[in-house]
């Protein structure tokens, strides 16, 4: 049976530091506590999704380690049907420090992400799904495959991170072109088009995104789509712990919008509130909530 939303994308092993201030060169800044659990941006919007009753999948490569037993076994507790690969070496992590303000810095090795191929895609899975999320890998050879890969999706939403300040516009625009929904945030969207989020969301849909989706932190989130809507929609006012997984949060709640056929606004509306909730939390995943 075909799923509602299959996710591709990096897949770590978080350790997170909480810290009063992110330290600068030379500085030596004490921990205040630390936390350790699976991540990766297109896994926590898969994660979100399930949890709110979605049917979902996700498509993946891990190392045969004990971080990589460690993610495959959160899936399983969630319920995601899985197609992942596992092979010698170690899996990706991601190490972040996280200041008194809920800010945080992040650094990323890759490991065995880099070695995912086409041929360890499972095709009918992900062809059959109603959405394919997509979020970025730091390998360009995994950027052609995604490239590859959207040809032959029904919806495609992406959620291009990290590959903002790597790559030019150029580089994501078959991505872009082909997408449902783009998901970045005002930063990500600044570097990839060198315009506020207006504009540079305005270019976006020119290249044939259907729907551009712009967080703006404290002050929500700003969308608009190719037939000429467009909102700014507030945030829900809550306690910010950690900002992690924000926007994964956020692109759940779009998602679950417009699975249920929900209008713009409100798909904006859910994905604000899913974002209130993640960063209620430290990590990107416990404060998901189970309901809405």
């Amino acid at each position: 049976m075909a799923i509602d939303v299959a996710g591709i994308g990096a897949l770590n092993y978080d350790v997170l530091y909480v810290v009063e201030r992110i330290a600068r060169a030379g500085e030596e800044v004490g921990i205040i506590d630390m936390i350790k659990a699976p991540g990766g941006s297109a896994a926590n919007t898969i994660i979100a999704l399930a949890r709110l009753g979605v049917d979902t999948g996700f498509i993946g490569i891990l190392g045969n380690d004990k971080e990589g037993g460690i993610i495959l076994d959160a899936f399983r507790r969630e319920h995601v049907e899985t197609r992942i690969k596992v092979v010698d070496g170690c899996t990706g992590a991601a190490i972040g420090f996280i200041d008194s303000r809920g800010e945080r810095t992040l650094y990323i090795y890759p490991g065995v992400n880099s070695l995912l191929d086409i041929s360890d895609i499972d095709m009918e899975f992900v062809t059959g799904a109603r959405f394919v999320h997509m979020s970025s890998f730091v390998n360009l050879k995994q950027l052609k495959l995604q490239t590859e890969l959207a040809a032959h999706l029904k919806k495609l939403s992406f959620s291009p991170g990290m590959l903002c300040n790597r790559y030019r516009l150029e580089d994501l625009s078959t991505l872009i072109e082909r997408s449902e929904v783009v998901f970045l945030n005002a930063e990500e969207l600044k570097s990839l088009t060198g315009y506020d989020y207006e504009h540079g969301a305005a270019g976006l849909l020119d290249i044939g995104a259907s729907i551009i989706c712009v967080t703006l932190g404290e002050r929500g989130c700003y969308v608009a789509t190719r037939e000429g809507e467009s909102y700014q929609v507030e945030a829900y006012p809550t306690r910010v712990v950690d900002t992690t997984g924000a926007g994964d949060a956020f692109a759940a709640g779009f998602l679950y919008g417009l699975l249920h056929r929900k209008s713009i606004y409100d798909c904006a509306r859910t994905g604000n509130l899913l974002a209130s909730y993640c960063i209620r939390e430290y990590g990107s995943r416990k404060g998901l909530p189970h309901t809405l």
